[in-house]
């Protein structure tokens, strides 16, 4: 008898896909293994003594105008083992540095005309990586953070002024030590001693006594 199934019903079945969430027990290996890598900052050995936000501007003589470096976090950070002090400051979603040079003896800080929120200060900064001589403007979200800034700002600089009038000391404390250690070597040097002149002396009468000793006959 024939079959009455149309042909077609067992097409389908024959070519209906597997079913995708069916699980096979395959295991597939990544094709690239990647490995952890520690990630330094460069502030390793160095201690945050001021941490704020805020948006830095430089000022640009060609235009003679301010233009904005970027806004983020501005941090005072104090090496551990030098006792230098340096600014850093990152942009918040890139962490581009946008400043980065030393707290120095010479650098002031004072606030910028009409802003009571802002101040300026030169600097020779290495944020592009090579040193350049910028006028800074900085700005923050309210008085008593400006205020902040600029207190330990010139606090830094106090300090790291005594530090090196401290070194000054010492060093030429050392090389007036020398010279005093040096002067006494060579007075020792050029003194006479009292025993050696008396043995010089004794040894010249004896070979005077000798020389008047008549010979002896033969």
């Amino acid at each position: 008898m024939a079959s009455t199934e149309p042909e077609h019903e067992h097409r389908e079945e024959e070519e209906a896909p597997a079913n995708d969430d069916e699980d096979t027990g395959a295991q597939v290996a990544p094709i690239v293994k990647l490995e952890e890598i520690a990630v330094t900052t460069g502030e390793e050995d160095e201690t945050s003594i001021l941490d704020l936000k805020a948006k830095l501007y430089r000022f640009d003589k060609d235009g003679n105008q301010w233009k904005e470096r970027g806004a983020g976090s501005v941090k005072f950070l104090k090496h551990k083992e030098s006792g230098k002090v340096r600014l850093v400051m990152r942009q918040s979603k890139t962490l581009k540095i946008c400043a980065n040079h030393l707290l120095l003896p010479t650098m002031t800080v004072q606030e910028h005309a009409g802003n009571e929120k802002s101040c300026v200060w030169h600097a020779t900064d290495f944020a592009d990586g090579e040193l350049k001589d910028e006028l800074f403007c900085i700005r923050f979200a309210s008085i008593e953070n400006n205020k902040t800034f600029m207190e330990t700002f010139q606090e830094v600089a106090e300090s790291q002024k005594n530090k090196e009038e401290n070194k000054d000391a010492s060093a030429t404390a050392a090389i007036l030590e020398k010279l005093s250690v040096e002067e006494k070597k060579i007075e020792e040097k050029e003194e006479v001693p009292v025993g050696s002149e008396k043995e010089t002396k004794s040894d010249a009468e004896k070979t005077e006594k000798k020389d008047e000793e008549p010979a002896s006959s033969a």
